[in-house]
Order: C-alpha cells, then sequence, then structure tokens
C-alpha cells in the first residue's frame, strides 16, 4: 500500500488521529510516525524528541505496512 491508501485505512477502522503522524516530519511527543527522508522511509515511535524503534525503508509499500501493523491495534474494537 502507498500513503493515500494506508490513510484511507487508518479512517476506515478509526484509529484515533493523535496516534500517528504521517509525513509531517518532526518529533511530536508521543506518536508513531511515518517520513521520507531522501531516498528512504522511516518509521518510529516519537517519544520525548527522541525517534524509538527506528526503522528504515527502501520503498514506500515496505513502510506503509509495517506501520500500518504497528497503529492498527488502537483501532477501537467492535464488541
Amino acid at each position: 500500500m502507498k500513503i493515500k491508501e494506508l490513510e484511507q485505512k487508518l479512517l476506515e477502522i478509526n484509529v484515533p488521529k493523535d496516534i500517528y503522524s504521517i509525513l509531517k516530519g518532526g518529533l511530536p511527543n508521543e506518536q508513531y510516525c511515518i517520513t521520507k527522508d531522501g531516498d528512504n522511509w522511516e518509521v518510529y515511535y516519537s517519544e520525548r524528541g527522541n525517534k524509538s524503534g527506528l526503522k528504515v525503508f527502501d520503498h514506500e509499500e515496505n513502510a506503509c505496512e509495517y506501520f500500518y501493523k504497528k497503529v492498527e491495534k488502537y483501532a477501537p474494537k467492535n464488541n
């Protein structure tokens, strides 16, 4: 999946928007982030001004899949 599809999927499953940051850059407090740095894609958890658990990907699709798996667990349960 690509960024647009990632954003759509997160909206569909109602992941709270304050949990994540997509292509905004910087170090927002306590959010999962996906950013583009040159030719690479970075996925990390931003906490206290640090990139925690940083993973770097060569392809947008791989970064989006990884990011989705990280944040989908925050979708509300329908039980």
